[in-house]
């Protein structure tokens, strides 16, 4: 029964965190639309930090706590292939987690060298990554 209660918390905090980097590089791309100092900037700056800081990292704590509590739990899932190529999927959102904090912080600081296109362009990784993942733990295909 606690495996399902931490397997219960592992997918809210997921969802979460996939929410999270679907906006967050959507608020940076209205915040370079404006100039540092204008009420959209600033705005924007301060709305994607409370998301960083409230939702966006601690769900991704979270998501590897239960996650590892969960392997914890069921160390056979580790012989499962799709688990490991899921988890290898995993390790890239994370990166992209960081990279999108990176580049945030870069369009805080005026948005050198950062442009909308790239950013939208970007907003779709999260979105395919997410689709492969719940395809391996879906359908276990290996």
């Amino acid at each position: 029964m606690l495996y399902l209660f931490v397997k219960a918390l592992h997918i809210i905090f997921v969802v979460s965190l996939m929410a999270s980097l679907l906006v967050y590089p959507r608020y940076k791309i209205h915040q370079l639309a404006s100039t540092p100092g204008e009420p959209l900037f600033e705005t924007m700056k301060k709305s994607s930090e409370q998301l960083r800081k409230i939702i966006m990292n601690p769900s991704l704590i979270l998501v590897w706590v239960l996650g590892l509590t969960m392997l914890w739990m069921n160390p056979g899932l580790m012989s499962q292939g799709w688990l490991h190529a899921k988890l290898l999927l995993v390790l890239i959102l994370s990166g992209l987690h960081g990279y999108f904090i990176g580049l945030g912080k870069k369009v805080d600081r005026g948005g050198d060298g950062v442009s909308a296109k790239r950013l939208r362009m970007l907003n779709e990784v999260p979105f395919l990554l997410m689709i492969v993942i719940v395809i391996l733990v879906a359908v276990k295909p290996f």
